[in-house]
């Protein structure tokens, strides 16, 4: 069970532990579950509301799931991926950015430190 850490300007970090390779348990799951006050707007990948920045904490690989269609559109929309990184991952099926959707990152077996935005 990986260890997930979210951490936040206005917030104690908080480390929970997660059940990794569940297709519908997502970070914004995980966040909800543990009482982590994560902003998300639509819930479904199609704003940026929930957007995270993702820092893998063990040697085991890539980080996370792979990105979703709708999580590359809208994290180009926000610049935090460029289109030779997605082509980079396409070829390599490695996640090339930090940024991810909370919404529609589903967790693998990996410590994560979860940085989110307060307001």
């Amino acid at each position: 069970m990986p260890n997930i850490t979210f951490s936040s300007p206005l917030h104690k970090d908080k480390t929970v532990y997660a059940v990794a390779g569940s297709l519908t348990n997502t970070v914004l799951t995980l966040a909800k579950d543990n009482h982590i006050p994560i902003d998300f707007g639509c819930g479904n990948g199609e704003c940026s509301t929930c957007l995270v920045k993702v820092t893998n904490l063990s040697a085991k690989g890539p980080m996370g799931g792979p990105l979703t269609d709708r999580e590359i559109v809208i994290l180009k929309q926000e610049g935090k991926i460029t289109q030779a990184e997605i082509d980079a991952m396409k070829v390599d099926d490695i996640v090339h950015t930090a940024w991810r959707l909370a919404c529609q990152m589903v967790l693998r077996d990996e410590d994560l430190l979860i940085e989110y935005p307060s307001k």
